[in-house]
């Protein structure tokens, strides 16, 4: 049994039991594929996946046991590098950060301008999705962490680690009729006009929604997107008042806009940082972590994954 057979049964099976794209994916041949995967089928006396001629269709009952195990047996290995690496070169790697474009365009620079700059033999990238994608990202190997408000509780194979609180605000056109109250804005102002949010994976989207139901009221959203930068164009054109995280608005950049105080109309929301479990986290990621939110610090971390490793 090799490291490699291993590999290629978790990419059919991550490519929907496409072996052409698990081919294609590891940059590597079909039939070198198929045949490593049927002389571990061979050698395990069973069979991990379902074939139709030559075409595998599904996987089977021990078949879906194996591809559990050879996954936990990949992130091992992986750790099993990381550490070396960790002792050979501390400040050399790489790091994934899996995150929103919210996270990536507003809230992570000043973190990554700093990170970068103390750790330069380290290649940093960001992947950005929706708050299930870049758990996903985390969970298959192709990111170290997650950054999101959204989602992430919601893998129990992941921990879930509380970063900031942050709120919302309107966002207007000037002259906007809002603008001229001499009061807090309330909801039944913003149901009155068209309104343009993020996508309901997004940003807390749950809690936007929540808060009008509890007064009873039906918002006309007629627009909804995953890219703040979007709300605010379309803001721009006229289409509609924006709702969006208040750290997303800059008075200077955002010119031609406007905006409202929304923090005592919607709950706050948190955003988290996500990590595996059985992750091995290499010293800059604890660095990056904390860079990012101070009060989690390595110590605090390492007890998280040691406490929840345990639950």
């Amino acid at each position: 049994m090799k490291l490699q057979q291993l590999r290629y049964l978790v990419e059919v099976a991550k490519q929907g039991l496409n072996v052409s794209e698990a081919a294609e994916a590891l940059h590597t041949s079909q039939p070198g594929i198929s045949k490593q995967i049927r002389l571990l089928e061979d050698e395990l006396g069973v069979q991990v996946f379902i074939r139709n001629g030559k075409r595998v269709v599904d996987v089977t009952a021990p078949g879906r046991e194996i591809l559990r195990i050879s996954e936990r047996i990949l992130r091992e290995a992986k750790n099993l590098k990381r550490v070396a690496e960790e002792f050979v070169n501390e400040e050399e790697g790489s790091l994934v950060i899996a995150t929103t474009h919210t996270q990536a365009r507003y809230a992570l620079p000043a973190t990554i301008r700093s990170f970068m700059q103390r750790y330069p033999g380290v290649k940093l990238s960001i992947k950005q999705g929706s708050p299930t994608q870049i758990c996903e990202f985390v969970l298959d190997g192709s990111a170290d962490i997650a950054i999101a408000t959204e989602g992430i509780d919601q893998f129990p194979e992941l921990i879930s680690l509380d970063c900031y609180q942050w709120n919302r605000s309107i966002i207007v056109p000037d002259n906007h009729p809002l603008l001229e109250l001499r009061r807090n804005v309330t909801l039944a102002d913003v149901a009155a006009y068209p309104i343009i949010t993020y996508d309901f994976a997004f940003a807390g989207r749950s809690k936007i929604n929540r808060a009008f139901e509890a007064q009873n009221l039906s918002p006309n959203v007629v627009l909804t997107a995953i890219d703040t930068d979007v709300i605010k164009t379309y803001v721009g054109l006229g289409l509609g008042i924006g709702i969006i995280a208040s750290m997303a608005f800059d008075v200077h950049r955002d010119q031609g806009l406007f905006a409202i105080d929304a923090s005592h109309l919607f709950e706050p929301s948190t955003t988290h940082i996500g990590v595996r479990r059985d992750a091995y986290l290499r010293g800059y990621t604890f660095s990056f972590i904390e860079g990012f939110a101070p009060h989690l610090k390595r110590q605090v971390v390492e007890q998280a994954l040691n406490t929840r490793g345990e639950e």
